[in-house]
């Protein structure tokens, strides 16, 4: 399992690849793409890290996308709900699908220090909890995956 997040890369060929991504997912399923949901993505993608509702509303407000906060969590809902965002939990947080191209079941690696958040991808039916779900028939919708930690650059400081 490979976490994308912490690692040094190209970052604007990152955002760039995972725009094309998010409009290729919504082209194929006909979905609006609209420009507010694609600038909350955007705001995203800036950082890999995870941001509130009220951050990303504050830089919507101020570029004249809109100030009441149903708009940032409208966008946001369909960025989720459409695989190109995730939620959080930890948090009560938001952070860009480090894999758009593809369904798949996140795993997320949070930084107790600055925030910062790696994606890793894991199976629903692989592990003990896809063992004991099948053993018990039990038929797993959703799984909610976060560790907190400290992320390499945090780590490296003695944070």
């Amino acid at each position: 399992m490979t976490a994308i997040g912490f690692e040094s890369h190209d970052h604007a060929h990152c955002i760039d690849d995972a725009l094309r991504a998010a409009d290729a997912r919504c082209a194929q399923r006909k979905l609006q793409f609209t420009p507010v949901r694609r600038r909350v993505l955007e705001i995203l993608l800036r950082e890999h890290r995870a941001l509130g509702a009220y951050d990303i509303l504050a830089e919507l407000a101020a570029e004249g996308l809109g100030a009441q906060p149903p708009v940032a969590y409208r966008a946001l809902d369909f960025l989720v709900q459409h695989g190109l965002a995730h939620r959080i939990e930890r948090l009560n947080a938001y952070a860009a699908c480090a894999h758009m191209d593809h369904d798949h079941v996140p795993a997320f690696l949070v930084c107790r220090a600055c925030k910062a958040v790696a994606e890793a991808e894991t199976e629903l039916t692989q592990g003990r909890l896809g063992t004991a779900a099948r053993s018990t028939g039990f038929a797993i919708e959703r799984i909610v995956v976060e560790a907190e930690g400290l992320c390499p650059a945090c780590a490296g400081t003695g944070t």
